[in-house]
Parts: C-alpha cells; sequence; structure tokens
C-alpha cells in the first residue's frame, strides 16, 4: 500500500503496509532520527511474504509525521546530568502512538518488532500494554540501564555530530556516520546509504526533532526491572561490534526478560546489513511461532 496518515490522539503518524491484512499485524518500530525507509521495502515484502501483515511507520518528530513543539529546546546536556525538564516526552508516549496506529488500523494484537530507539519503544510496548503484544523482537537495543549498552567513541561522536546544512550534507553525513556505527563483517553498502539519506532529507529534514527524541530516551530512564515482568515471547538481536549500543545492551536486555532468546549476529553494527537479513527474519518469525503455539 502506499503511503498514508493516521490520526492518533494530537499526532500525525505517516505510514505504510505490506501484505494481506488479514494475516497476523507484524508492526516495525524504528529507531533514532530514522524514518521508517530504515525498514527496507524489500525487508517488508519478505516479512509478509512470510505470512505477515507488515506495517511500517514514522515516529513522531521525523519524517513525514508530526513534529513536536515542546516549546523550550531540548537540552541534552543538562539531560544527562540527570535534568531532563526539557523533556517534550518520554517513551511511553512514543508507545502509545504505536498502539494507536494500531488502533487506526483496527488492529487489537501485533507482534512487535523495533530496532535501536525502536527496539526501547518496542519493550515500552510490551511492559505497558502486553495483553495487546503478541511477540517482542528487539534489534540493536538495551535496557536503559547506562552501565550496559555505552555508545564507544566513535558511536558517540556520529550521534553527536552537528546537523547539516543542506542535503548533500546530510547525505554525505549519513554515509560517515554509518561508516563509523555501521556493520564491519559485512561489505559497506555506500550508495543504499546515500540513496535513503536523500530520501530521507526530501521526506522531512528534522535535526530539533532529532534532540527530542534523544532526549525522552534518556528520560525515560531504567527499564531492568519492569522487564522481568515481560512474559511475551521475546527474541534479542544484536551485532558483535555495534558502535553505538554496545552489545552488552542487547544482552542485559535478553537477561532481564524471562525466557528471552538472544542472536548474536557476528560482524553486525549498528544496522541492518542485507546479508544478515535472512537471519534476522528467520529468528523474527521463528519468535511468533512461540507466541502461536500452545503453553506446555
Amino acid at each position: 500500500m502506499s503511503e498514508q496518515s493516521a490520526r492518533v490522539g494530537e499526532v500525525d503518524l505517516a505510514y505504510e503496509t505490506f501484505g494481506d491484512e488479514g494475516k497476523p499485524a507484524l508492526l516495525l518500530v524504528m529507531g533514532l532520527g530514522t524514518q521508517m525507509l530504515g525498514w527496507d521495502e524489500e525487508f517488508c515484502e519478505l516479512l509478509a511474504s512470510r505470512g505477515f501483515f507488515v506495517v511500517r511507520f514514522d515516529n513522531r518528530d521525523v519524517g513525514r509525521s508530526s513534529s513536536i513543539d515542546g516549546g523550550a529546546p531540548p537540552d541534552i546536556g543538562a539531560a544527562f546530568t540527570g535534568d531532563t525538564s526539557s523533556a517534550s516526552y518520554l517513551l511511553s508516549d512514543m508507545a502509545a502512538d504505536a498502539f494507536g496506529l494500531l488502533d487506526f488500523l483496527g488492529i487489537e494484537r501485533a507482534h512487535v518488532v523495533g530496532a535501536s530507539m525502536g527496539g526501547m519503544i518496542a519493550q515500552t510496548m510490551a511492559i505497558e500494554e502486553p495483553s495487546r503484544v503478541l511477540s517482542l523482537t528487539s534489534i540493536m537495543s538495551t535496557t536503559g540501564n547506562r552501565e550496559v549498552g555505552q555508545a564507544h567513541p566513535e558511536g558517540v561522536a556520529a550521534l553527536l555530530r552537528a546537523p547539516a546544512s543542506d542535503r548533500e550534507g546530510f547525505a554525505e553525513g549519513a554515509v560517515a556516520a554509518f561508516r563509523a556505527i555501521g556493520s564491519k563483517g559485512f561489505e559497506f553498502d555506500e550508495e543504499g546509504f546515500r540513496s535513503r539519506a536523500l530520501r530521507s532529507y526530501d521526506r522531512g529534514y528534522n535535526p530539533l526533532g532529532v534532540a527530542r527524541q534523544l532526549l525522552a530516551i534518556v528520560a525515560s530512564g531504567d527499564r531492568t526491572e519492569a522487564l522481568g515482568r515481560v512474559e511475551v515471547p521475546t527474541q534479542v538481536i544484536h551485532g558483535d561490534v555495534d558502535a553505538l549500543i554496545d552489545v552488552s545492551g542487547g544482552r542485559a536486555t535478553a537477561e532481564a526478560i524471562p525466557g528471552a532468546r538472544l542472536e548474536i549476529i557476528e560482524g553486525m553494527g549498528h544496522d541492518l546489513p542485507k546479508p544478515a537479513w535472512p537471519r534476522i527474519i528467520d529468528a523474527i518469525v521463528a519468535n511468533t511461532e512461540r507466541a502461536a503455539a500452545p503453553a506446555s
């Protein structure tokens, strides 16, 4: 289906769907400052071919979804010292957006797959409304505990790089960032990253929105204790050379959630390299099957 827009409370969310709407729903939640384009169309089609009605969307403050006017500008430096008063919203609000999109589509329950910040949102969905989450897959994410999942120096530099001033600068910055944080064990798809960056810029460039999303992550705190109450089938996937969210974040997530399975992909960084798609998709599908299987 071509791109659509859903009104969810006071927020408009841009979304697309793939596959038969009569199949089980699988919601894809993307990460910090990354539009739904981060879930490649071919990746979505491959999931749909495995028997799912796949939904991808732009989170608030990114792409063609609503930009949130938070009044005071986000103060990231203060947030990391404990003052999160400039936060416009939390991960809970972003989780509520995702549930609102499901409501708009008439979907009561869904398999939820999140990457990076999207994994944090997906975790929050499973914590706050577990009856609506059939299964949880958390990819290259972490628990909110600052002692795990820390960015490496190159990851910090990529995260805090100055906003670009023009389209070409934005694309070059994205390529440079993914050279730093992307997968070292797979061929670097420079043209793919550049093309996606240019498409993203054209759909909507919102550097303040990225800062607000980052502040939402910091202000939402540590989910470790709450994750211990998650009962839905959970798959955690992480690369062993992730420079933005260290693999310790994935390990901690799997340790926190009872019965969670952990898949460490050698050579994968903070991206979704195409050669790893079969392994990632197989793990997602196997996890959904756990949700469908009768309790033993």
